[in-house]
């Protein structure tokens, strides 16, 4: 039986994340798990929620965010379409 690591982002997914151990090598399997936790962005959101922010910081925070991921994905469409 192969032990498994599970942990439940707090993000709006509810299922939990599932990585397997192989050959009692935890390090490998802590390793992955942490690039799940990564990808999902929940390093991300713990360090957004450790302190308070104001209003204004987060409409201001937000916005930087869309007006990146709008650049990104023009930058991506120009890329296919040349």
């Amino acid at each position: 039986m192969v032990p498994v690591i599970y942990c439940t982002p707090h993000s709006r997914k509810t299922l939990p994340m599932q990585v397997s151990v192989r050959d009692n090598n935890v390090d490998q399997a802590l390793r992955a798990l942490k690039k799940k936790l990564q990808r999902e962005g929940v390093f991300r959101e713990m360090k957004l929620k450790e302190q308070f922010e104001k209003p204004s910081e987060k409409r201001a925070r937000e916005k930087a965010e869309a007006i990146r991921r709008a650049r990104k994905l023009a930058r991506k469409k120009l890329e296919r379409e040349s």
